[in-house]
């Protein structure tokens, strides 16, 4: 299958070059910087715009979530492959730590335990997309557990 079919639709190198490195990267939450910034130091021109470009492709492909976190954090983005991710019955709920700007993806069933309570008993239904929780990481605490021990 060559590159340009390889996921299905028209790809070219730029678009080829960018699914190559999410897929080295799966379940990891980047900015179109960071990923710019990656390219730029494999000596390869690939500027933002033409990442957030490509990347909008592989959110309206299905291949790559999309977050917005907060206002005033940029838009983050997760390669999730064909097998998809976080769909309405999932937990997707994210931490972020206030320190390092760190986006943690959590795995736990009894959010989504939460989620399913908050919908039941307040009729309310939690957007698991941009669902957040603050706090700090555990490398940026690891000064504060020296210093309680």
């Amino acid at each position: 299958m060559t590159d340009s079919n390889k996921h299905g639709k028209y790809k070219t190198k730029q678009s080829t070059e960018l699914l190559d490195y999410l897929e080295t990267v799966p379940g990891r939450h980047l900015t179109v910087a960071e990923i710019s910034d990656y390219f730029k130091g494999k000596g390869k021109a690939m500027g933002t715009t033409t990442v957030y470009r490509h990347l909008e492709k592989l959110v309206d492909e299905g291949l790559v979530n999309k977050y917005n976190i907060d206002a005033g954090s940029p838009a983050c983005f997760e390669y999730i492959g064909s097998g998809g991710h976080c769909s309405p019955d999932e937990n997707c709920f994210h931490c972020k730590c206030e320190k390092c700007g760190r986006l943690i993806h959590l795995q736990c069933d009894e959010l989504n335990m939460i989620k399913k309570h908050i919908l039941s008993d307040h009729g309310f239904e939690v957007d698991v997309y941009r669902t957040v929780f603050y706090g700090l990481c555990e490398f940026c605490r690891e000064p504060e557990k020296v210093s309680e021990g």
